[in-house]
């Protein structure tokens, strides 16, 4: 299935894992964000490694 909703809960702790998993939709500066405008189902694969790869299980994704 399509995923339809990413975001990523506090606790971050910024290993940027997420961002060099799947940078077309996440970015890490000051904080972790999830980028605006992205087709999420484009990049299913990616989010579903980026969250399963995070330390602090933190990135979440419905669909």
């Amino acid at each position: 299935m399509a995923i339809a909703k990413v975001w990523i809960e506090e606790g971050c702790i910024k290993t940027r894992l997420c961002e060099e998993t799947a940078p077309e939709v996440f970015r890490v500066e000051d904080v972790a964000t999830v980028l605006e405008g992205v087709n999420f189902s484009d990049y299913t694969d990616e989010i579903k490694d980026a969250a399963e790869g995070c330390p602090v299980e933190v990135i979440h994704y419905s669909e």
